[in-house]
């Protein structure tokens, strides 16, 4: 095993290219003709080789990237990676999956056209834990993906390789997403924007709209707040969803104050530590500052969530378990690791529930819409306690002891997945003890980004994101 200086931070910013540019601003300098997009390509490429011995962060490198002259976009010339659980053309789709050998994808999956839309240049794939399941990126026989801030502390999962990246300023933003917090998890533990658009704001990924719940919906992980509503507005460019209103480009803070509720532990009982309850009422009192009206509130759900959560969670790795062999003709479900072996059997024991689960889990909605009656967003913690050591989540971990630290840990995130409500994290001014990043999440109504970047772009302002070059 690799050994590492356990108070490490990695990054890879410097005078080339990408400066310390976000993707707003290096595509802006790329159409005045300040820098090239294959300059922006070669330095990103350098920035990557830089961090990647220490970060772990990356599946798959392309030197050369293709790149179509004249593409235009919101993001044209930035370059990018794609998560390894999305089929880019040419490029082999692993999962994070030691269970079969992956092929090449000959296609590209309809939501990797859609990111080509906005112009960016991608340079290769990012690591995540197998099949996504867990909400940290580390595996039983591989070398973890490492968190810039701190190496010897998780990325977060499952979208770790992608955070750590854009974290380590190897690019400017990359691919995410999210099924249960994948997009806002690793970006609370990275000091990153991560927003989970609505159910159907992108275009939905092809294996979970087969499934009774989609819980999953794509995205990105940014260094800021006007990458987040850049990327929203190209995919609306893209294709608008005809069942939601339409979003534009948001590109600031509004006039407009809200009523905004918040909590501090989470609807299931799951208590938050100091640290995070700290970040959340530091975070409230800056609201009430700008003018905004913030009050307590208690998220209804039903008692049995979740339970329910768990055992749908469970049927996704039963469902992978049978089905492997559409992804890899060697697929074995017997080396798939102790994290997803665990959720299968745990389905295998309760899933007559099933009918009951789905039931119940699409029920959700109505009582979640019940608590917003009055309310703009809801704030919350993203996750209930600090971003863990690497090992406290390993697969390792055996099962039982496993399973309860990630459900003592991702208590906040599933419930907009399950209600298809669009969500995001954004940084705080609080750091633990070892100066890692501290989230927070406001939550909204169906197709309410608006006011989610609204209030986002206004924290921003107010109090500028930590930045890990000036550690």
């Amino acid at each position: 095993m690799t050994t590492f200086d356990e108070r490490a931070i990695v990054h890879a910013f410097s005078d080339d290219a990408l400066g310390e540019h976000d993707a707003v601003g290096l595509a802006a300098a790329i159409r005045r003709g300040e820098v090239s997009a294959a300059e922006a390509a070669r330095d990103a490429g350098k920035r990557v080789r830089a961090v990647e011995a220490r970060l772990g962060a990356v599946q798959a490198h392309v030197d050369i990237p293709a790149r179509a002259a004249g593409t235009g976009g919101v993001f044209a010339g930035v370059p990018t990676f794609v998560k390894d659980n999305t089929d880019y053309r040419g490029l082999p789709t692993g999962h994070g999956s030691a269970a079969f050998r992956p092929r090449a994808a000959r296609r590209h999956a309809p939501f990797t056209r859609q990111f080509l839309s906005s112009g960016v240049t991608v340079l290769g794939k990012t690591r995540l834990p197998e099949f996504g399941f867990s909400p940290t990126t580390e595996y039983e026989g591989a070398e973890p993906v490492r968190n810039p801030w701190h190496t010897g502390y998780s990325a977060g999962g499952s979208s770790g390789g992608s955070a750590a990246l854009v974290a380590a300023g190897a690019v400017p933003i990359a691919h995410a997403n999210d099924g249960g917090g994948s997009i806002r998890i690793p970006a609370a533990c990275c000091g990153l924007v991560g927003l989970k658009p609505t159910r159907g704001r992108v275009v939905a990924n092809a294996q979970s709209r087969q499934l009774p719940l989609d819980l999953v919906c794509d995205g990105i992980v940014s260094r800021s707040v006007r990458d987040a509503a850049a990327f929203l507005a190209a995919a609306e460019a893209y294709r608008r969803s005809p069942k939601l209103p339409p979003l534009g480009r948001v590109e600031g803070p509004s006039e407009q104050r809200l009523r905004i509720g918040f909590l501090l532990d989470s609807p299931n009982g799951v208590r938050s530590d100091t640290t995070t309850r700290a970040a959340v009422t530091q975070t409230v009192t800056a609201l009430e500052r700008l003018g905004h009206t913030v009050e307590p509130v208690e998220l209804a759900v039903d008692p049995s969530f979740t339970d329910d959560f768990l055992t749908y969670w469970g049927m996704l790795s039963f469902l992978i378990g049978v089905t492997g062999r559409t992804v890899g003709a060697d697929f074995d479900r017997r080396r798939m690791d102790s994290l997803s072996r665990g959720l299968r059997e745990e389905y295998l024991r309760h899933w007559r529930r099933t009918p009951g689960v789905l039931r119940r889990l699409k029920r959700t909605r109505e009582t979640y819409a019940a608590s917003f009656r009055g309310l703009d967003l809801v704030l919350s913690p993203v996750l209930a306690h600090t971003t863990p050591p690497i090992g406290h989540l390993s697969p390792a971990v055996p099962y039982p002891t496993l399973i309860e630290r990630i459900l003592a840990y991702v208590a906040f995130t599933p419930v907009d997945n399950v209600v298809g409500t669009p969500s995001i994290s954004v940084p705080t001014a609080s750091a633990t003890e070892d100066g890692l990043p501290v989230g927070v999440m406001f939550s909204g109504r169906p197709g309410g980004e608006r006011k989610l970047l609204e209030v986002a772009f206004e924290l921003e302002a107010d109090r500028p994101f930590r930045r890990i070059q000036d550690l």
